[in-house]
């Protein structure tokens, strides 16, 4: 015997709920993949502190991509069992998206050192290292109007004369036009990428703070569905 009028409703509204929380899952997968790329390979931040978040954005994503499934069965079988192991399940996500958020927010007092670190580090390998922190420093300064570290004289022993900067540095980049222009505002940024990047993350933490908290509420009206479906199933097999 299925359940009738108001747990009806219920019902569907749960396996619309667990449509949502399917793409959400799909989402947070997708924005943890992209952050974890934004962190090496735009930023190169290779600090394993600042992967925390975004491999738990992953895990979580995941694991709501396959919780969903008994969330829709057990909603469309009314199938008490399932309904309860979404149940647990769902109230288990919340606790680690709870501890999601602490190693956000511990990440976030790390993060000025973190990018100052990575930075710098990427500006002291331009002249030696592999083609790829060449191209990184240069994408990253023309894309955030910025130059060099914390100013355009961070890069006064890196460039050889002492008074150039990379042509990437220029408000208007053309080649050779970096060169003797260290502290010509009217032709280089004098802004450093520190300020830049760390601006630019932090307005990515903001989004995801704002996406976890409305897929949380989700989740919250999701557990309560679900508890009213499990009462209503119950109800029906003692009738039965």
């Amino acid at each position: 015997m299925g359940v009738e009028g108001g747990m009806k409703c219920v019902k569907y509204l749960l396996f619309i709920f667990n449509f949502i929380f399917w793409i959400c899952g799909l989402a947070l997968v997708v924005l943890g993949i992209v952050v974890q790329v934004s962190l090496h390979n735009t930023y190169k931040i290779n600090d394993p502190s600042a992967s925390g978040a975004p491999i738990i954005l992953i895990g979580v994503g995941l694991v709501i991509f396959f919780i969903s499934f008994f969330g829709c069965c057990g909603a469309f079988k009314e199938n008490y069992c399932m309904v309860t192991t979404f149940a647990v399940l769902l109230s288990l996500i919340i606790i680690i998206e709870i501890a999601a958020a602490i190693v956000g927010y511990v990440f976030r007092n790390k993060l000025s050192t973190i990018v100052q670190d990575s930075v710098t580090d990427m500006m002291n390998n331009y002249n030696k290292s592999k083609s790829e922190f060449k191209e990184a420093v240069d994408k990253l300064q023309q894309s955030m109007k910025c130059c060099g570290a914390n100013s355009s004289a961070d890069w006064k022993g890196i460039i050889p004369d002492g008074k150039s900067v990379p042509d990437s540095c220029c408000v208007n980049v053309t080649k050779g036009c970096g060169t003797g222009a260290m502290y010509d505002s009217a032709k280089v940024f004098q802004e450093g990428c520190t300020a830049a990047v760390e601006a630019a993350l932090k307005t990515n933490i903001l989004w995801v703070i704002v996406a976890a908290i409305v897929i949380a509420v989700l989740q919250l009206l999701g557990i309560v569905f679900a508890c009213i479906l499990m009462k209503g199933i119950r109800s029906g097999y003692e009738v039965m």
